[in-house]
């Protein structure tokens, strides 16, 4: 019985994870992304202009780093106290008079990214 022997070319690491990049820039992030963008809630456009993908070592991440609320928005948020930091009181266009504090009621989650993580993707 004769024994065969195989040769693996040293490179062939580096091409393999090239590929694999490139399969999860091009194929996965782009759609996860676009997917993504058409489900998140548009009030401004600003959120939904802010996320991008990107790949770096074989790990893919899509989300932003632009909008410092898009967790609020993907997760929601509980009730709270708004009171004013540099003022004695809180005052906006549109209100009668100067509140001491204001009682938020939060928010309602409106998921987008994890909605659009879990869609099936077939080739």
């Amino acid at each position: 019985m004769a024994r065969s022997r195989i040769r693996i070319d040293p490179s062939a690491r580096t091409h393999v994870d090239a590929a694999i990049n490139r399969w999860l820039d091009e194929s996965i992030g782009r759609s996860i992304l676009g997917d993504a963008q058409h489900l998140v809630h548009k009030r401004t456009g600003r959120l939904r202009d802010s996320l991008r993908a990107e790949v770096h070592d074989k790990v893919l991440r899509v989300g932003s780093l632009d909008c410092n609320y898009a967790t609020d928005v993907e997760m929601g948020t509980p009730r709270h106290v708004i009171l004013p930091r540099n003022k004695k009181a809180l005052h906006w266009p549109g209100a009668d008079h100067p509140v001491a504090k204001v009682n938020h009621p939060g928010t309602q989650p409106m998921p987008y990214l994890r909605p659009a993580l879990y869609q099936r993707r077939t080739p």
